[in-house]
């Protein structure tokens, strides 16, 4: 197999931060050392160099235009990053970790997808407003990206009008029929 010097070096970064996240999760004294590793290598696979990605093959054609890698942050109380849970659990995590990592593509004008990049799992709203983790893409998977006017953005439910995702001040999901745009538990800013 011949590697290009942009591959060399991307495997090379990967396999450095492979070998510290490990032996930061060994060491007793570094607490939250194997976290803060954690994110940064879910970060740098956003960014590594050379590498060609699989397109995820889902029900259809439902990435029309371009991904964007992004965590969803949420300015209340401590300040929450929406995280997607393998078990299909939607909640408010403080700091980054590989589950608030999310693919956010568009759909159609003003309509998106978020998808959880480590769990496989779209972000989705049922009628009774709850937020879910879904291993399929349907109508409940949509959601309108509204900026607002302090440039935060609200995401409101293409299916179900009138229904935002929200966070609480404890970072747990609120139902969408009992949030507005005028409340910030609504307002997410979207972070590399």
């Amino acid at each position: 197999v011949k590697l290009g010097m942009g591959s060399l070096s991307a495997l090379r970064t990967v396999l450095v931060l492979n070998l510290v996240t490990a032996l930061a999760g060994c060491a007793p004294g570094l607490n939250g050392t194997a976290e803060r590793w954690e994110a940064l290598y879910s970060r740098s696979l956003a960014r590594i160099p050379g590498e060609k990605r699989e397109e995820i093959s889902r029900d259809g054609d439902y990435l029309l235009g371009i991904k964007r890698l992004r965590r969803l942050y949420c300015n209340v109380g401590i300040g929450f990053h929406i995280q997607v849970l393998p078990d299909g659990r939607i909640t408010g995590v403080h700091s980054e970790n590989r589950y608030s990592l999310l693919q956010i593509s568009p759909v159609e004008r003003g309509v998106v997808t978020l998808l959880g990049v480590h769990s496989g799992l779209f972000v989705a709203m049922n009628r009774r407003g709850k937020l879910y983790g879904s291993l399929h893409y349907s109508n409940e998977c949509k959601f309108r990206e509204k900026l607002l006017a302090n440039n935060y953005n609200a995401y409101e439910s293409a299916a179900y009008p009138r229904m935002f995702l929200g966070l609480s001040k404890n970072g747990k999901t609120k139902r969408g029929n009992r949030v507005s745009p005028a409340m910030t538990v609504t307002h997410f800013l979207p972070r590399i």
